[in-house]
């Protein structure tokens, strides 16, 4: 199956007004500084990063709200993105000063008045009509430092605007559109320790069109590239403007070679892209992220002929990268899915925890992450620091559980090696002169167990919140070759119920046991992420436009609130003139209607929108 590209209005939705519209208001505020960025988990009133802190725990210390009064939640006010331009809202919010800046689909940002709703300012990039978006036009958010504010654009560029009056300070072009580069994830900033340096960090997408996946770091002030490292082993990084070293091992040995002994054309455009947005490791100075799904998905041409695909790893794919922030290194790699037969990536969120060894009694600085593949990965951030999870090296794996029900294509891992037991479950090879292979039966689907949509953790109860999904698809290999611009996939499939009486569920999840605490289920695909708070609350958001809150311990549902369109963004929240606020955008959209299969049908009764809701409790009467 191609994927969708979205047919583009020219005049009105291809090519989008450059420049920005201001109401006279400015967004006027202090300078973000790097003290700031480090402490915004510890500082209620702004929040000044995807992921609410280096961690990405997606906690908040705030409990004005809590068990006993969220019921009580009303609107403070909601803003319209406006437009026809109501694709998927997908965007976490940053807060600054009393102002929210937030972006929307279609690369564009806005910088709203957080006490009245009322727009400041608006920036809405120029979008040539050959984009290539994979998975609808959504980005999923900005970042903030000094007078700036950066969000990256579907035509593969990166745009620093004044955050105070919206105007465009920096317009960096990084990767080639028409080839499938582009750009839906949310930037990330972090300080090099050795240097003391600030750089701004953003991934490329666009596997699903063939291209190597880089990891970028910038200098703030001038968006000029500080290294770069690609994803696919054997290709060559940069540092400071030149070569700097190759990714992993020269001679690519997880990649195989054809009969002249030269790489075949999958290595050439391996995929691997990190799309999704870091955490950052300040003890270690590494930069944090998954990586995405080798390309093409056909397992077949990542294989040496005649051989076993499980023989093959396709490194530096579908895992989590360390990465050196000072220079651009690949200090450490654990891969969740070797030489990844199904699209499970590995984009989902990295968050970085602590918890003590119930036999030890040792602290372990850990990583966690919900992959698309099913299981839910704990892994030793301190081995991979030095060089853990490479092959032949020790495993830096604590753990790994299915977080949902029904995986076919895994057993389970095996902690010694680090590799998972596999079941058999990937698709048969397109025979030469058949249409297409024979279909297997794979759950979950590429669209995962969970996706791009963020989990988060309480430091109080313990658990990680996974937005997860039960389903499955019908799955069959095909013949491709690669042309440029086009897709590169090999594999046909057909997303499918795997319950008749939900799709969505919500799961709390013990890191130190993989234990299911709790779930709650819904009818629709859950696609947004989660947050808690000290309130001992979890917030989300709904498919079918609900935003709600849920006891932290018990799972309770104890508030909801209709939008008035699908939900498949990121909750924050933020105190304000001594009041806590909770906003999430609105706006249906995302990979699901464009890919969903069944899913896409039962989808289409939710309406379409774009706004940005902010909720508080109602002021005592005196």
């Amino acid at each position: 199956m191609q994927p969708r590209r979205i047919n583009l209005k020219p005049g009105l939705l291809a090519i989008a007004l450059a420049g920005t519209f201001s109401l006279g208001a400015q967004a006027a505020g202090t300078n973000v500084t790097w003290d700031d960025i480090k402490n915004d988990d510890k500082t209620p009133g702004d929040v000044l990063s995807y992921g609410i802190g280096l961690k990405a725990q997606r906690h908040s210390p705030l409990k004005t709200v809590n068990t006993k009064n969220v019921a009580g939640l009303v609107p403070a006010w909601s803003f319209s993105f406006g437009g026809e331009k109501q694709r998927g809202q997908e965007s976490q919010a940053l807060v600054q000063d009393g102002v929210i800046y937030v972006t929307g689909s279609y690369s564009r940002m806005y910088a709203i008045d957080g006490r009245t709703g009322k727009r400041l300012w608006q920036y809405e990039h120029r979008l040539p009509e050959d984009i290539r978006p994979c998975c609808d036009v959504v980005n999923r958010g900005a970042a903030i430092y000094g007078d700036k504010v950066y969000f990256g654009t579907l035509d593969a560029g990166m745009v620093a605007l004044n955050k105070n009056t919206g105007k465009v300070v920096w317009n960096k072009k990084w990767g080639d559109h028409k080839v499938g580069y582009t750009m839906s994830g949310a930037p990330f900033i972090v300080q090099d320790q050795k240097s003391g340096r600030v750089l701004l960090v953003h991934g490329s997408s666009g596997d699903e069109f063939g291209v190597v996946g880089w990891l970028f770091a910038r200098d703030p002030e001038t968006g000029e590239e500080v290294w770069a490292r690609p994803m696919v082993e054997g290709h060559m990084g940069r540092l400071n403007g030149k070569d700097s070293t190759v990714t992993g091992d020269a001679n690519a040995p997880s990649w195989p070679k054809g009969e002249d002994g030269k790489p075949t054309e999958a290595w050439h455009h391996g995929g691997g892209a990190p799309w999704q947005t870091a955490s950052f490791d300040i003890e270690k100075n590494m930069v944090v992220i998954g990586t995405g799904n080798p390309a093409p998905w056909n397992t077949w041409k990542r294989t040496k002929p005649g051989d076993d695909p499980r023989n093959w790893e396709s490194l530096f794919t579908s895992g989590q990268a360390y990465v050196d922030a000072s220079t651009g290194e690949l200090k450490g790699f654990f891969q969740h899915t070797p030489n990844d037969a199904w699209d499970f990536s590995g984009n989902n969120s990295v968050v970085l925890f602590e918890y003590k060894d119930p036999k030890t009694g040792k602290q372990v600085k850990a990583s966690a992450h919900a992959d698309r593949n099913g299981f839910f990965f704990v892994t030793d951030r301190e081995k991979l620091a030095t060089g853990a999870g490479y092959p032949n090296k020790p495993t830096s794996l604590i753990g790994a559980w299915p977080f949902v029900d029904g995986v076919t294509w895994a057993k389970g891992f095996d902690l010694t090696t680090g590799k998972p037991i596999e079941t058999g479950n990937r698709p048969p090879e397109a025979k030469a002169g058949a249409d297409k292979g024979d279909s297997v039966f794979v759950s979950p689907p590429f669209l995962g167990g969970t996706n791009w949509m963020p989990m988060s953790y309480s430091p109080d109860t313990g658990l990680f919140y996974i937005p997860a999904n039960h389903w499955a698809m019908d799955y069959w290999s095909e013949h491709l070759t690669y042309k440029a611009g086009s897709a590169y996939l090999g594999q046909g499939f057909r997303i499918k119920r795997l319950f008749d009486d939900h799709v969505g569920t919500l799961r709390a999840i013990d890191p130190k046991t993989g234990k299911i605490v709790w779930e709650n289920k819904e009818k629709f695909p859950l696609w947004a992420g989660t947050m808690t708070t000290a309130g001992n609350l979890i917030f989300t958001g709904t498919s079918d436009g609900f935003i709600k809150a849920f006891d932290a311990k018990t799972g309770k549902e104890l508030w909801k609130f209709q939008t008035g369109s699908g939900i498949v963004s990121v909750p924050i929240t933020w105190e304000m003139d001594g009041e806590q606020y909770v906003g999430i955008s609105s706006g249906y959209g995302g990979a699901v209607p464009l890919w969903g299969g069944d899913m896409a049908d039962l989808t289409k009764q939710v309406t379409q929108g774009g706004s940005f809701w902010a909720f508080k409790l109602p002021k005592v009467s005196r």
